[in-house]
């Protein structure tokens, strides 16, 4: 249990579109945060500097001050709250970009609810230092965290240490795109794109693995995007 599913976690939404920042909070409240929202990145900024937040949910197109401004000062202040970057622009380059600025995880809109839930979930296991589900269960595939075992429909996968982080990665934000630059720093731990195709070898020996004997693969690639691990049957193979 996290400490916002205890009752005991404060977050900070700061958020412009009224109807969005009220979403997100009843989003956040159902889960047992004390929700407070700004509407401008100003105000946003000078109540996250006055008041300590479990988590801060901040759109990145702001008045007052740009959302990758609010993050940046906020980690020149030592301020290391994790912040979830809601926005419209969702292209890869986006992404790295709110990444790299200091934002923690980085949600394009629209999203789904649950996706919403799912990466607060993991923000704040993340910040705990709790340790994941033992199993984590992404349609027929099943991730045994302690073990660091796989299995798909049953049939064990054998992967290697490196493909077994890069697919728990993945099944940490199932269902949406994985930009290439996320996964270089969770499982390479480089927080710079050094120009190879490390990450795209090894998810295509992951994909190669997880799909012998299957009329499906699981893992849909984007150029520009990055990777995705399905949550439903997968795509036919070749639809990659």
């Amino acid at each position: 249990m996290t400490a916002a599913e205890g009752g005991a976690a404060a977050a900070l939404v700061i958020e412009d579109d009224g109807e969005m920042a009220a979403h997100v909070a009843g989003l956040l409240a159902a889960m047992g945060f004390s929700a407070t929202v700004e509407s401008d990145g100003a105000r946003g900024l000078a109540a996250a500097a006055r008041r300590r937040f479990d988590l801060i949910v901040a759109d990145r197109m702001l008045p007052g001050l740009d959302g990758l401004d609010v993050v940046a000062r906020l980690r020149a202040l030592d301020v290391a709250t994790p912040v979830l970057m809601l926005s419209a622009l969702g292209r890869a380059a986006n992404k790295v970009e709110g990444l790299e600025q200091g934002a923690d995880d980085y949600l394009a809109k629209p999203f789904s609810d649950d996706e919403l839930v799912a990466r607060v979930r993991a923000l704040m296991r993340r910040a705990k230092g709790e340790a994941h589900p033992e199993v984590m269960l992404v349609g027929a595939l099943e991730i045994r965290i302690k073990a660091r075992t796989v299995h798909r429909a049953g049939r064990h996968v054998a992967v290697s240490p490196k493909e077994f982080e890069l697919l728990r990665c993945l099944a940490e934000h199932a269902g949406a795109f994985t930009p290439r630059a996320l996964l270089l720093e969770r499982v390479w731990k480089l927080k710079f794109d050094p120009q190879t195709n490390v990450v795209d070898v090894h998810v295509s020996r992951l994909r190669g693995k997880l799909d012998e004997g299957f009329e499906t693969t699981l893992i849909r690639s984007a150029r520009g995007e990055g990777y995705m691990l399905l949550t439903g049957d997968g795509d036919p193979k070749g639809a990659r």
